[in-house]
């Protein structure tokens, strides 16, 4: 099936805005359009699959499309989870976070389409400074260049979550692509896809 159109229309400024409410820029990338929303939709589906694999609810994983006045297309995406401390290790939760990055870039290698100009494009920096904030919250140390005393690197966190992927990508390729085709999918609708657990937030709680 073709792949849905950019919207002629912006997403609303919320979706446009990381943890701190700070904006974040639209992935631009040198690809054809139907690529660079399926790049996007590898990134997300990152973020998805590693979440359900490591026991996180997923609420809604989406990819967001549209074209500016210049009538060119921008893409950015939004993977919506709940999290239960006492359930998840706050190192698989930063692991999920870097899950997109690695996922993208991994897509793009295997499809001959890394560049230094499509590196730009996998950054992702907001997910992780919300790796660092919500560890910081947690009482764990994660830093951004170097392992800090009793914490990890940035670097050693995507280690993490490249192990997992590299075991589940064709749970990750089969979201990717109903993604890209359907623009939003519910966690328990990737949960069916792949044969995964989407857990319920209270499961496990006490009554």
């Amino acid at each position: 099936m073709s792949v849905p159109a950019p919207s002629a229309v912006a997403p609303a400024p919320e979706q446009l805005v990381d943890h701190r409410g700070a904006p974040r820029g639209p992935v631009t990338m040198p690809l054809s359009y139907e690529a660079m929303r399926l790049s996007l939709a590898f990134h997300e589906a990152g973020h998805a699959v590693l979440a359900l694999a490591y026991d996180m609810r997923v609420l809604t994983s989406e990819v967001i499309a549209w074209t500016e006045d210049d009538g060119r297309p921008h893409v950015t995406g939004l993977t919506t989870t709940e999290v239960r401390l006492d359930r998840v290790h706050p190192w698989r939760f930063a692991a999920q976070c870097a899950a997109g990055s690695v996922a993208q870039v991994q897509y793009l290698l295997t499809h001959g389409l890394w560049t230094p100009q499509t590196a730009v494009g996998c950054t992702a920096a907001h997910d992780r400074e919300q790796a660092i904030d919500v560890l910081a919250e947690w009482g764990y140390r994660l830093d951004r260049d170097k392992v800090p005393v009793g914490g990890k690197s940035w670097a050693m966190v995507r280690g993490m979550a490249r192990r997992k992927i590299s075991h589940l990508w064709p749970q990750i390729r089969i979201t990717a692509h109903a993604l890209s085709d359907h623009t939003t999918l519910s966690g328990d609708d990737i949960a069916a896809l792949t044969g995964m657990r989407n857990p319920a937030i209270n499961e496990g709680a006490a009554a």
